[in-house]
């Protein structure tokens, strides 16, 4: 099995577990079943980004979305709610209008698709890491917007730590 075939297989592998697990984000009754599959759905698309060269993003998508995002949302659900619950508001104008939704998007996307100009052949270039320069503009050009940044959260957080706790009271 050539390089280029192992590629191809993983790449269908990870657009089955994208596809299927969405669907399954989207028709699951319970939002439990919900949550797990939006991590399959998340962890294959950090494979998308691997399979790109983008480690960062994969990285990055991994830590923040499947490790952190998902994580909330089980201990949001799990925390509050006494029983399991149960996605049960839809009814058959839901199904329709988001099936109109859904054809509208697909047939956007497919012209799209159909109608860009694409590059034909093999690119024989390895892809470099990303994190090493990314590293560097954010310590060294970019050192003042990133930790103002990082304190304007910092102060929301805090913030919003004491607006809880004084309600609390």
């Amino acid at each position: 099995m050539t390089a280029q075939t192992v590629q191809s297989v993983i790449f269908y592998l990870l657009v089955v577990l994208v596809v299927g697990s969405s669907a399954i984000v989207v028709f699951a009754q319970n939002i439990v079943h919900a949550v797990f599959a939006l991590f399959v759905t998340l962890l294959a698309v950090a494979g998308f980004y691997a399979m790109l060269g983008a480690d960062f993003l994969a990285v990055t998508q991994v830590v923040v979305y499947v490790g952190g995002i998902l994580a909330l949302l089980l201990f949001g659900i799990l925390l509050t709610s006494r029983m399991p619950i149960i996605l049960g508001l839809i009814t058959r104008r839901t199904y329709f209008l988001a099936t109109l939704v859904g054809l509208m998007v697909f047939a956007i996307l497919t012209t799209v698709i159909i109608q860009a100009d694409w590059l034909r052949g093999q690119i024989q270039m390895q892809p470099k890491p990303t994190i090493e320069p990314l590293g560097e503009l954010l310590l060294g050009r970019y050192l003042f917007p990133f930790e103002f940044a990082s304190l304007t959260l910092l102060v929301a957080l805090i913030g919003a730590a004491y607006l809880v706790r004084r309600g609390g009271r």
